[in-house]
């Protein structure tokens, strides 16, 4: 706790003449609030006072005449006055009581604010009452563990607690009496002096950030708040309270420089995987030409039936090895920023359709049941061809590999309720473990299981993230909700803008 904000119940709490407020209800009067000394004044516990009228802990005399005095402050709206009251058994000595009215918003009285007047007679009254403000102030800003400057009108310093010599290395002697802004790095003294004789003058309360100079030359980052405090005479002082931020600071800027490394290198490692995808699939796409005309046998028969046995697997191996590498490839162009979208009108109930056939063969090898739905006079949409296929193509593959034999997927493509274009492809397999289904939307994050086969965990892990970047590139999403043993349900959404209900739709994108 510090100067500015001293606790308002603290100081009513501790006054050293007796004090209590009363609530104004129409002709009832509770009393909501008292302080210590007025308990020992009545010689009474809280208890028996709050929320009670003055008839429940006073005689009936007492009583009547404090009752009688709230009916007239609170009726004629002003300040009452009322001599020391008889036969009370607590041993403080008063002259008698204030009465204040508070009034709301409306001018209505709603408290009244009791305060006895010390016994003009007993000076100890008032000198304790003076040593103790003193004291509770003095208390308060040496053990404060913010550090405190006092500034006069000069901006001089006229004190400092006990937290900033031990803070910043100063001793007091050194800089009693000098300019507070020397404190400052050079480049924040000119604004530090204006901004301490506007603030000094108006009375208004700042807060900010400044660089402050330790005794040992080195810079601490410090957070400061400012009042004004005006004492007799229109005396005017500044007290500012610096927290010490230097250590987050540094927090702060060692933070960046590791995203900004992080960066670097996440930007390298893209690029690295763009260029070498590049030079392995130069001689893949050759190795895969020459298995083709080996196993077609173009310029003569294979002599024997085992080589064409090895031929065909090094085709289909050939062939696997390059979908790996072209995966790779559009994830590190994606990552890099590289993957630029060659858009146009299509027509998604033809594409699915081209898509249902590329897959019909794997499906029925498999023993699965591939269908699909597309909702009649789809309108077309814009979007990069080649990508909403491989998404296509992606999801089917995993639905394709994680299905049983008998299993079933589903396409399904049509309208959602804000106009965007919605897919969804379902089926009925294995599924993914719902706290798995993160994992396996990032990239080369495929979720490991014991329990499945080879051909169930076959593959790089990029199809999914590759679906939903791909979506994403179209300010679109994918959704993926799945549960072991229950299946999984992926779906992407289209953007209405996208979407072209009339050929000048086509307009947005030129």
């Amino acid at each position: 706790m510090t100067l500015t904000t001293i606790d308002h119940k603290q100081l009513f709490d501790t006054m050293p003449v007796p004090r209590f407020l009363v609530s104004v209800a129409g002709d009832e009067y509770k009393v909501i609030e008292i302080n210590d000394r007025a308990l020992e004044y009545f010689d009474r516990r809280g208890e028996a006072i709050l929320g009670k009228s003055v008839e429940d802990f006073m005689d009936s005399e007492n009583a009547r005449h404090f009752n009688q005095s709230f009916e007239v402050c609170s009726g004629q709206k002003v300040p009452v006055t009322i001599q020391a009251l008889p036969n009370l058994p607590g041993s403080i000595r008063v002259h008698g009581f204030w009465i204040n009215p508070l009034l709301d918003a409306h001018g209505n009285v709603t408290i009244l604010d009791v305060m006895a007047q010390p016994d003009a007679s007993d000076e100890s009254i008032l000198q304790r009452e003076r040593d103790d403000a003193i004291s509770l102030l003095t208390s308060i800003f040496d053990v404060s563990e913010i550090g405190i400057v006092v500034t006069d009108h000069n901006g001089r310093i006229v004190r400092v607690n006990d937290s900033f010599v031990r803070n910043y290395g100063w001793k007091r002697d050194d800089i009693i009496g000098y300019d507070f802004a020397m404190l400052l790095t050079p480049d924040e003294r000119k604004l530090a002096r204006d901004n301490h004789e506007d603030y000094i003058v108006s009375g208004e309360r700042s807060s900010g950030e400044m660089k402050l100079i330790r005794k040992d030359g080195t810079i601490a980052n410090v957070i400061f708040t400012t009042a004004t405090l005006e004492l007799s005479q229109r005396r005017r002082f500044q007290v500012t309270n610096l927290m010490d931020i230097t250590m987050r600071k540094q927090m702060e800027v060692s933070l960046q420089v590791a995203k900004e490394q992080a960066d670097t290198a996440n930007h390298a490692k893209s690029s690295f995987l763009a260029n070498m995808s590049h030079e392995l699939r130069t001689p893949l796409n050759a190795i895969i030409g020459f298995s083709e005309l080996m196993l077609n046998e173009t310029f003569g028969s294979l002599a024997n039936e085992k080589y064409k046995e090895y031929m065909a697997d090094v085709l289909l191996s050939a062939r696997h090895l390059l979908e790996i590498i072209n995966e790779v490839l559009d994830m590190s162009k994606i990552e890099a920023g590289r993957l630029e979208l060659d858009e146009e009108p299509i027509d998604l109930y033809k594409l699915i359709e081209s898509v249902m056939r590329m897959m019909a063969s794997r499906a029925f090898s498999s023993g699965i049941e591939l269908e699909d739905e597309v909702v009649d006079n789809l309108p077309q949409v814009y979007v990069d061809t080649r990508l909403i296929r491989q998404v296509l193509i992606n999801l089917v593959s995993n639905s394709l590999k994680f299905c049983e034999r008998g299993g079933h997927i589903f396409v399904k493509v049509g309208l959602g309720d804000a106009g965007e274009m919605t897919i969804t492809v379902s089926d009925d397999g294995l599924g993914i473990p719902k706290d798995k289904v993160q994992e396996a939307l990032e990239p080369f994050g495929q979720v490991k299981d014991s329990t499945l086969s080879a051909k169930n965990q076959q593959g790089t892990g990029l199809g999914l993230p590759l679906a939903k970047a791909m979506m994403e590139l179209h300010g679109g999403e994918l959704f993926l909700k799945s549960d072991e043993g229950m299946g999984t349900v992926v779906t992407l959404h289209i953007p209405s803008q996208r979407v072209l209900h009339n050929p000048d739709d086509i307009n947005r994108f030129k």
